[in-house]
């Protein structure tokens, strides 16, 4: 019979398994370098791979990101949406657009695919049309990440994908002593996807986590 610490041995063996699960393609890889230079921490390896089959399975064909960082995510997603499909990503950070760009550049991706915005993103996503959008991905900060969340709903179509980065708070959300700023918005946010007759939701333990909510 295996001990407790041994469950959890493996279950992280498993885990980091499924995290390298497929091969990046060498704009990611230089795209990851790049995040280390900017001090940004992109997403994971599984996550990506997770973003571009999310992206398939609905076809999506106009996606919104909050959060651009230096392109992993966008590439990722763009990777599984339709030929013709439009990202339109936003960051506050003027030098993550600049480092999105070269990413979109080592990987040939043409520039009509991209809709890239340097602003506060509450601002931006309060003029994007309502019901416009086929996915939503949001990686912000969990003291934004409800209001963001909120506009994100707002702008699915139904059946559309709403997608958040990092919902289990670094391991911390499923620890009850933890009662950081950030874990308890986290949270919050979880509860209310729960309780929001709009949408059907799982949470995911890929990367720091995901929870992807189906609007109907």
């Amino acid at each position: 019979m295996k001990t407790q610490h041994s469950q959890h041995s493996v279950k992280h063996s498993s885990w980091a398994y499924a995290e390298q699960h497929a091969e990046e393609e060498p704009a990611l890889v230089q795209a990851r370098r790049r995040a280390e230079n900017f001090g940004v921490q992109p997403v994971s390896q599984g996550v990506a791979s997770l973003l571009t089959v999310l992206a398939a399975s609905t076809r999506a064909h106009a996606l919104v990101e909050v959060g651009t960082g230096v392109g992993v995510s966008s590439l990722a997603l763009l990777r599984g949406a339709t030929p013709d499909a439009v990202l339109t990503s936003i960051d506050y950070e003027a030098d993550h657009i600049h480092a999105a760009r070269e990413t979109f550049r080592d990987a040939k991706l043409a520039s009509a695919r991209t809709r890239l915005i340097t602003g506060r993103a509450e601002q931006v996503l309060a003029r994007l049309t309502t019901g416009g959008y086929d996915l939503v991905f949001v990686d912000a900060e969990a003291a934004h990440a409800v209001e963001y969340v909120e506009q994100g709903i707002r702008l699915l179509r139904p059946s559309g994908l709403l997608i958040i980065n990092d919902a289990l708070d670094h391991d911390r959300l499923a620890r009850p002593a933890v009662r950081d700023d950030s874990t308890q918005q986290m949270r919050e946010l979880e509860r209310r996807l729960l309780e929001d007759d709009r949408l059907r939701t799982a949470m995911l333990g890929t990367g720091s986590g995901l929870l992807v909510a189906a609007r109907g």
